[in-house]
């Protein structure tokens, strides 16, 4: 892929580009707790965008190899609209002049193997790569976490609400390691991944999110924000569900909405599950890592609401499938991927039935994604 993106550059553009690797990410489990200033567990992944950038004389150009698509603005006619990845361009470009920094023109091309709307965070590749390519062309440095926060900013700029885990697994990953993100300190740790006789393995259900678009994942935090508005009434230590214990959230169970208390409950039960998860990785209990993704999915499932029938059988059949320890749906939800960690010597056989089951009561293909953990963004001379 980095040949292919340096080639396209060469037949459309003079001059040697500089070159971002931006990788996609998994999340072994998390959902929902960053913007709650919770406990994340996400890596890094073998899944990557390429980016080749160069300056530009005059307008800033891009074209979106994977796609075939190309765009063409004026750094003094900034417009983004829509959720396509050419307004995302333009939302970093204007988020990084609100903060003061003086972006020259450029030009370039990008592309990769990241699956779109599949939870692999695509939109945070894509945001994180662009921002640190035009730092480099345009003489000013950014620190990682001003990156995370301007990737972040632009994604709001777009309409979705995120929190920031997708821009640190892409900035901070590691090869063979999940990172534990504190999401109020932003700390992170480190912790080996080591699966032993099982894999990790993610099925696409090719019906793709679209987050920014009015799925209902905005709603799902307004949610989270009431609940904690309510409660910091009678508690002013509570600045999001982070500070909220579970004997705080019942006593509070009669003045708030059913919706809202139900989703709050899930954020507390899934920030636990991410420490349980962690202890569980240390002493190598693959069995209750499974188990804990299971539990996952089902407080996903019927608590905060943010899957679909879909990723639901592919969940209900990998349950279904000796030598599965677990399966969850992972990203924000509304479609994509499953994660499974399945027995590696079965994995054939396990991922024969559930693509045939999915197949049959679906009339969809769905699509095996082997990944690996692996390291962060690059930013690398052609």
């Amino acid at each position: 892929m980095k040949e292919k993106i340096l080639a396209a550059y060469q037949s459309r553009f003079d001059g040697i580009p500089l070159l971002v690797r931006a990788p996609g990410r998994i999340n072994l489990i998390g959902e929902h707790t960053d913007y709650n200033q919770g406990w994340v567990l996400p890596g890094a992944i073998d899944k990557c965008l390429w980016f080749a950038l160069g300056p530009s004389e005059t307008n800033c150009r891009l074209a979106a190899l994977d796609v075939q698509e190309e765009t063409t603005f004026s750094l003094g006619d900034l417009h983004p609209a829509g959720t396509n990845w050419a307004a995302y361009v333009e939302a970093v470009v204007q988020e990084l002049g609100g903060r003061g920094y003086a972006v020259n023109p450029f030009q370039g091309v990008f592309g990769g193997d990241i699956p779109l709307g599949s939870g692999l965070s695509s939109s945070a590749a894509l945001c994180c790569g662009l921002i640190s390519g035009i730092a480099r062309l345009s003489g000013f440095t950014l620190d990682r976490p001003e990156v995370a926060l301007v990737a972040q900013a632009a994604e709001h700029r777009i309409g979705l609400n995120c929190g920031l885990m997708d821009q640190y697994a892409v900035l901070y990953g590691r090869k063979a390691q999940l990172i534990l993100l504190d999401c109020k300190s932003l700390d992170v740790q480190y912790f080996p991944l080591e699966t032993g006789d099982y894999s990790l393995v993610l099925l696409n259900s090719c019906i793709k999110h679209e987050l920014a678009a009015g799925s209902g994942y905005n709603e799902r935090r307004q949610s989270c924000e009431a609940v904690a508005a309510h409660i910091r009434q009678q508690h002013p230590e509570v600045e999001s569900l982070r500070d909220v214990t579970a004997d705080l959230l019942e006593a509070a169970r009669p003045a708030l909405d059913p919706d809202d208390f139900r989703r709050a409950a899930y954020v507390l039960a899934e920030n636990d599950r991410v420490h349980r998860t962690v202890a569980a990785l240390q002493r190598n209990d693959l069995e209750t890592v499974g188990s804990l993704l299971f539990d996952a999915h089902a407080g996903m499932r019927h608590e905060y609401e943010v899957t679909i029938p879909e990723i639901d059988l592919l969940v209900d059949l990998a349950r279904a499938q000796s030598g599965v320890l677990g399966a969850r749906m992972m990203g924000g939800g509304f479609g994509g991927c499953t994660i499974n960690l399945v027995k590696t010597a079965k994995k054939n056989t396990i991922l024969e039935n559930i693509i045939e089951g999915y197949r049959t009561q679906t009339d969809i293909q769905p699509e095996v994604i082997d990944v690996r953990v692996s390291e962060g963004l690059q930013v690398l001379e052609a």
